[in-house]
């Protein structure tokens, strides 16, 4: 069987704030993903700084081997924002005032009571050789060029103006420009097995995959993704499902979920599918997993409350955990969380609880408790289970294997006390 052409984009970032981490490029990874959904394989993603030679030399690279390429940033007000300027000149064009996008500009000003700068009113200027993309988010408008059968788009770095100028304008263009193959996604999550494990458990059938089919490894600190990506030609049959169902059944017992979703929404999706309530207690997380609940929308079904007990005299008085547990066992302990874990569930009025207290880092710990060493409680009506963790990360990536293992173990326990209904036959 033959396929399609692969129709390949290039992605570029610009901005010195980009190079030095001052900001993390999350325009780059958002771009690769919907560009991928709709059958464009990106190429590369080139991060440049605020240099004319820098961002012309990657220009010049990304034509020469890609269909479609994508600009992000340099079209603010600044002298170090060279965008506009530079493709102006490489696509031969003259910078015109486009009135639309003035109009936007002006709106913007007046609804937050500044006054408009010569500066933001040049950000109305395009080239007369582009496709103006109309912002209605912020102050710069997109533009989109073409040349010797290539798409070229120039992108805000703002990723709120980026993300609604490509689903507004961006996708549709390519779509109506390229012929794409449909592009199939499955996606699952485990916990409880390495990568290599992983690999090695179901390596017979990832040898029997198809040319069309391909399978990711995505690992994390404390799960690990598997992602299986189909291309199809128009009318071609998908065989996608029939490979991930064996996957499926081979790391049943390690399996988190089926879907492409975090730890906190399939979570949120159970708790919804049971008509349940959850709630917290944290030491170490701070309010951590509440938040990553509560980011979701919807959250007030399933969630009502939390308690932060950083401090110890917040466990003895509020979560009534015993000032001789506390002498004797240490904050870090089982019985602590399981007490944290009982007492939030009641006060909270709850379903179900997590109760977390751990070391993350980089000080306090000890030899008998080294810096990484967590306990983690889930409670219901009915059971509580515990679980001592030893994580080995610094302090940021220790309180995120925290939640992980928290929210997994809370999902194995609403599971277990929910199970699916067994039909005849």
């Amino acid at each position: 069987m033959s396929y399609m052409q692969r129709i390949t984009a290039t992605i570029l970032t610009i901005g010195d704030e980009l190079l030095i981490g001052q900001v993390i490029d999350t325009n780059g990874a958002w771009l690769g993903q919907v560009l991928n959904n709709i059958g464009v394989w990106v190429d590369k993603r080139v991060v440049v700084g605020d240099t004319k030679d820098g961002i012309l030399g990657a220009l010049h690279e990304a034509t020469t081997s890609s269909d479609i390429i994508i600009i992000t940033g340099g079209l603010g007000p600044t002298q170090d924002d060279l965008t506009k300027p530079l493709l102006n000149e490489y696509f031969g064009g003259k910078l015109i005032l486009h009135e639309p996008s003035l109009e936007i500009i002006k709106g913007i000003f007046e609804r937050t009571h500044r006054p408009i700068l010569p500066v933001n009113i040049k950000q109305a200027e395009v080239p007369d050789v582009c496709t103006v993309l109309l912002n209605s988010r912020g102050t710069a408008p997109g533009m989109q060029f073409e040349r010797d059968g290539k798409l070229y788009f120039s992108l805000p770095g703002v990723p709120f103006e980026m993300k609604g100028l490509t689903e507004t304008y961006v996708l549709k263009a390519i779509q109506q420009k390229f012929a794409l193959g449909e592009v199939l996604h499955r996606t699952m999550t485990t916990m409880g097995l390495g990568e290599s494990f992983v690999a090695q458990r179901i390596a017979d059938i990832e040898d029997r995959l198809p040319d069309s089919i391909k399978l990711a490894y995505l690992p994390g600190h404390q799960a690990v993704r598997l992602r299986l990506t189909e291309v199809l030609e128009p009318g071609a049959s998908s065989f996608i499902d029939h490979y991930f169902h064996q996957i499926k059944e081979r790391l049943s017992e390690i399996l988190v979920t089926d879907q492409d979703i975090s730890l906190p929404e399939c979570i949120a999706s159970l708790l919804l599918k049971y008509n349940k309530r959850v709630t917290t207690a944290e030491s170490c997380t701070g309010g951590y997993l509440a938040a990553q609940l509560t980011a979701l929308s919807g959250a007030s079904a399933y969630i009502h409350g939390s308690v932060v007990s950083y401090d110890n005299a917040v466990k003895e008085n509020l979560l009534q955990v015993p000032k001789e547990v506390l002498d004797t066992k240490g904050a870090v302990s089982e019985e602590v969380v399981i007490q944290m874990a009982k007492q939030v569930r009641i006060l909270m009025g709850a379903d179900y609880s997590m109760a977390v207290s751990g070391i993350l880092g980089p000080d306090g710990g000890t030899d008998y408790k080294p810096v990484g060493t967590v306990w983690i409680a889930v409670a219901s009506a009915h059971e509580v289970v515990t679980k001592l963790c030893h994580f080995r990360y610094d302090r940021l990536h220790n309180r995120e294997a925290t939640s992980l293992q928290a929210f997994n173990l809370l999902r194995k326990l609403i599971e277990a006390e929910n199970p699916l209904p067994e039909f005849p036959g």
